[in-house]
């Protein structure tokens, strides 16, 4: 029998995993973590191809001159137009919730008309609202209202390729909506005397789209309002609009002291509102809004070709929380034209006013010759003004009114403390 003792046996030890199993799951929750990352950079890549692969696109900006110092003039179109971009109906329960009218109605004219001016250096940018009747040179056919444009050229464009043996009905509407674009474009160009780098073309439905796909817009009105025609019927204060509402609040002119020229503010305040919600809704970091917005502009919007345009609504944080002024251009006096009331405008106090707010590009341009003039009118009471027109130097601040602007001028609508324009 062998004299050699089995050794005892030495105690088990605990498996290396079990003690570092809270390194581990750290290092699990840093991958799982990563990996979420990566999916949403790859959901925000896809919602980014996805947007500039279905947008409409437009070549109306072709060979065009450009700003210079960084700078950037953005041209913001709002059609009153009840048809999609293919020019068919819109659908009957829609124009039920637009409160909108029959889709016969509207037509092309470009009623909503905003150079949004965005400084190179960063500084404050400008909005300036062209008012719709203004009565301008159209490139040639004399003068008429600026908002009328878009629609002359876009039928003599479809009455051109018709009589040339064209009968589609979408490449009509293709090539007449471009025609369109280029003319109001050009037209705008002329009449501000600065470059036009990009634009962007929002159909009457955008406004109600937009809203909904940012759950809500905020405004604020100085007292409530009531009107059949637009539909709009709000009480006082700060509040949120759904997309129906939106669309009343921007279209209501009757029942406002300056009809239109009030109707401007209140496209102002939409557009400012919309902007503070784009930035405090997280809408960049939650897929299932940025899709809600994608799908909203492949609806809607036309911009020109090659803008990179959800890059540019990432920075629309620099224009949110009062940091746009706005103004409303002015008007000398009301007229009348063929049976039609026009705004008479001053071309070249149009031209120093931009020369001044936005720099020395524009200059050159303020020396174009010829002023607008209508059939003899008496000056119009009210008639809207500009807040800083007449004297140079930086834009006033929103919040505060122009002391030395003339009764009934039109200067940025005041604000409630939040960013939000406050507007009659």
């Amino acid at each position: 029998m062998s004299a050699h003792r089995r050794k005892p046996s030495r105690p088990a030890r605990r498996p290396r995993r079990q003690r570092h199993r809270p390194r581990r799951t750290a290092r699990t929750l840093l991958v799982a973590v990563c990996a979420l990352a990566a999916v949403a950079a790859a959901g925000a890549w896809y919602a980014y191809r996805d947007l500039a692969g279905s947008i409409g696109s437009s070549k109306a900006l072709h060979g065009a001159e450009k700003s210079k110092h960084g700078d950037t003039n953005i041209l913001l179109m709002g059609l009153d137009s009840r048809r999609d971009q293919n020019g068919e109906k819109l659908p009957e329960a829609v124009l039920d919730k637009l409160h909108a009218g029959s889709s016969d109605f509207g037509g092309y004219n470009a009623n909503t008309l905003i150079l949004l001016h965005v400084p190179g250096d960063g500084s404050r940018a400008k909005a300036f609202s062209v008012p719709r009747d203004d009565f301008v040179d159209l490139p040639g056919r004399g003068k008429d209202k600026i908002k009328k444009a878009y629609g002359l050229a876009k039928a003599a464009e479809e009455e051109r390729l018709t009589a040339r043996g064209v009968e589609d009905a979408r490449e009509l509407e293709r090539a007449g909506r471009e025609a369109g674009r280029t003319a109001q474009i050009e037209t705008v160009r002329n009449f501000l005397g600065v470059p036009i780098d990009h634009f962007a073309e929002l159909n009457l439905a955008g406004f109600y789209h937009l809203a909904d796909a940012l759950g809500g817009v905020p405004v604020c009105l100085k007292k409530p309002v009531r009107d059949a025609y637009s539909g709009a019927d709000f009480p006082a204060g700060r509040q949120s609009l759904n997309g129906q509402q939106s669309l009343a609040f921007v279209r209501q002119r009757h029942g406002l002291d300056m009809g239109d020229l009030d109707r401007t503010k209140r496209q102002q305040a939409f557009l400012a509102g919309a902007a503070q919600k784009l930035n405090s809704a997280g809408t960049f970091t939650d897929p299932v809004k940025l899709m809600k917005l994608v799908d909203a502009a492949k609806q809607d919007v036309v911009t020109d070709e090659g803008w990179d345009l959800l890059a540019f609504v990432k920075q629309a944080k620099n224009l949110s929380g009062g940091k746009v002024a706005f103004t409303t251009l002015p008007v000398e006096r009301f007229g009348r034209n063929h049976g039609e009331d026009i705004n008479v405008v001053d071309d070249m106090k149009i031209k120093r006013l931009i020369a001044e707010q936005i720099g020395p590009q524009a200059s050159a341009s303020a020396t174009a010759p010829g002023s607008s003039d209508a059939p003899g009118t008496p000056p119009a009471p009210g008639a809207s003004g500009a807040s800083g027109a007449a004297g140079s130097g930086p834009a006033p601040d929103p919040a505060a009114p122009d002391p030395t602007a003339p009764a009934g001028a039109s200067s940025s609508p005041a604000r409630d403390g939040g960013g939000i324009p406050c507007v009659d």
